[in-house]
């Protein structure tokens, strides 16, 4: 069986996803054979494995940083919110249903023994299962049922080190607090803290680290900086939406959906020279933007209304008959067709006019459509003609299914795929903005395709370069249980 770590936060965004990863780098570039878990996830943020499983993209994402491929043991249970109350319940990658939050507690020692099952079994093939925690650990209200932090930590006997964010202000106060609210058993597997984000100079913290030690009873087993590290984690929306909005010579304008949901699709987009993406939630900062881009949402009618409601759809509109490219991908695409019919209740329930751009039509039945997508982009024209041939590899993750569907359809300057993913092959992020550009005037001669995958893993290093400055990795494998067979 593996040797595990579990690294929980003292609250949401506190960057326990991000250390987790770089653990899962270390000890798979230390020889390992590594893998990561999280028995439950909330996010609208999911993926779709090789063999058409649904899993959070947090895990896909630390997969990636162990060199694997992804596999929904890593993450069991995911929960897609598709109102305030209510989620949809994802159980080894499969739909189980939509549960109201009371529905989902009274069925979480279900849940429990399904989270367990896939650890034990992924458990069984790596050397060691890097946990990551969700929230924080000490909401006392949510104890009795936890499956997630301390609650899978004591189904395991994990060790579990606790990530505190000092950016956000009150660190000792959170960390020392948090230890506070565990009960006997839960301190005695906390092994050690971790202060992340740190600005400034160590030497300064470190009298209140000492105290901290003294008030806790277990040690600080590093201070990471604040890396600037161009990572996808479940806060990176927020992290983008603060940002300035960009003097690029192409402005790609991607609509904040309520919903919104696998924004990762963008990606590949930002980081060609000469592009700037910026999304947009209301019709004062829409702008004139050279393309539109309507992403996914877990519940497409519900965001088409709150476009239609706020003025966003009819600059859209108006955006397209002056022959402006607009892109919709998934939910977006869904929205761009004649008529949306939920029969079923599936997602908003009843009839719903679309945005009448592309020809297609879309039902929502009561099955999901989750499969891997590879093949070769056919029949495209209109200012995008140059993708027409181009191979693309991608994903495709929806309630509803449209009449006439293709990998990609168009009507003039309008594109519509169900296809996640469908930007980050470096030729064809490359054909899209070089349209842009030849469109607007803009020189291409120096344009460059962007290797998005190396990318990642250089991101990946120096990540795991920096938690190794950063922690006491020998403390760090001693709480595992040490290194085995030599292994560095």
């Amino acid at each position: 069986m593996a040797k595990t770590i579990m690294v929980q936060g003292t609250c949401s965004n506190a960057g326990k996803s991000l250390v987790a990863a770089g653990l899962c780098r270390i000890f798979m570039e230390d020889g390992y054979k590594v893998a990561p878990f999280k028995a439950q996830n909330m996010a609208l943020n999911s993926f779709i494995t090789k063999d058409g499983l649904e899993m959070g993209r947090a895990q896909v994402m630390q997969a990636e940083a162990a060199g694997i491929d992804p596999d929904c043991r890593m993450n069991p249970v995911l929960l897609k919110p598709t109102s305030d109350k209510g989620s949809q319940v994802i159980v080894n990658g499969e739909v189980v249903g939509n549960y109201s939050a009371t529905e989902y507690y009274e069925e979480k020692d279900r849940f429990a023994i399904e989270a367990k099952k896939a650890f034990d079994s992924l458990a069984e093939d790596y050397d060691i299962i890097v946990l990551e925690g969700a929230g924080s650990p000490a909401e006392i209200n949510l104890k009795e049922k936890d499956i997630v932090n301390m609650g899978m930590a004591k189904m395991i006997n994990s060790p579990v080190i606790i990530v505190g964010d000092i950016d956000r202000g009150g660190v000792f106060a959170s960390l020392a607090g948090t230890m506070l609210l565990f009960d006997d058993e839960e301190k005695a597997l906390v092994k050690g803290v971790v202060v992340n984000k740190f600005r400034g100079d160590v030497e300064i913290l470190k009298p209140g680290l000492t105290m901290l030690e003294d008030i806790i009873k277990v040690p600080v087993l590093g201070v990471v900086p604040y890396m600037k590290l161009d990572i996808d984690d479940e806060d990176s929306l927020s992290e983008k939406l603060k940002g300035p909005a960009s003097n690029a010579p192409i402005d790609i304008a991607v609509i904040r959906l309520p919903r919104i949901s696998n924004f990762t699709d963008f990606n590949a987009l930002e980081y060609i020279d000469g592009i700037g993406v910026r999304y947009v939630d209301n019709k004062r900062d829409f702008g004139e933007p050279d393309l539109v881009i309507i992403p996914g949402t877990k519940n497409t009618m519900a965001d088409l209304i709150w476009m239609r409601e706020n003025g966003i759809e009819a600059k859209i509109l108006k955006h397209s008959s002056m022959g402006k490219p607009v892109f919709g991908i998934c939910g977006g695409y869904q929205m761009l067709g004649q008529d949306l019919e939920d029969p079923y209740g599936v997602e908003h329930g009843g009839h719903l006019k679309g945005m009448a751009l592309l020809p297609h039509s879309t039902i929502f039945g009561k099955d999901k459509v989750r499969k891997a997508n590879i093949g070769n982009l056919s029949n495209v024209d209109g200012i995008f003609h140059g993708l027409s041939g181009l191979e693309y590899e991608g994903y495709e993750i929806h309630m509803g299914k449209s009449h006439g569907q293709a990998n990609i359809i168009n009507e003039g300057n309008v594109y519509g795929t169900y296809i996640h993913g469908v930007f980050d092959r470096q030729d064809i992020a490359k054909t899209v903005c070089e349209a842009l550009m030849k469109e607007k005037g803009v020189d291409t001669s120096h344009l460059e395709a962007f290797d998005l995958h190396k990318y990642k893993m250089e991101q990946y290093d120096l990540l795991a370069a920096g938690l190794r400055e950063a922690l006491d990795m020998e403390r760090v494998y001693e709480i595992i249980g040490g290194k085995k067979n030599g292994k560095e």
